[in-house]
């Protein structure tokens, strides 16, 4: 999204955004992300900033599914789900075009 003020509003438009076409990569482009200060980010978008993330969701309600995202916040809570840095990862790690590199 090179030299655009398009901002990605949600994790499925960063997931959509990554298939490429959309700036300075192409579809299926082989790419490699350095996740600068990812130690800090893995801090920041943590286990609170991830409930903060479930919670304003339910307050806004629709067009969220509120049942997925009340039981996405309870199994964070459990220990049994992931944090936004974990959800990104994966997003990331889901396009086989794509090296991730923590740094």
């Amino acid at each position: 999204m090179k030299d655009t003020d398009w901002k990605v509003g949600t994790l499925d438009g960063f997931n959509d955004i990554l298939y490429g076409g959309f700036g300075i990569f192409e579809s299926h482009e082989e790419i490699e992300i350095l996740w600068e200060e990812s130690e800090k980010s893995r801090k920041d978008l943590g286990l609170i900033a991830t409930k903060e993330f479930y919670e304003n969701k339910i307050r806004k309600g629709k067009p969220f599914n509120i049942e997925l995202v009340r039981q996405k916040l309870k199994d964070l809570t459990e220990g049994k789900g992931q944090t936004l840095f974990e959800i990104l990862v994966e997003i990331i790690e889901s396009h086989r075009n794509i090296i991730l590199k923590l740094d």
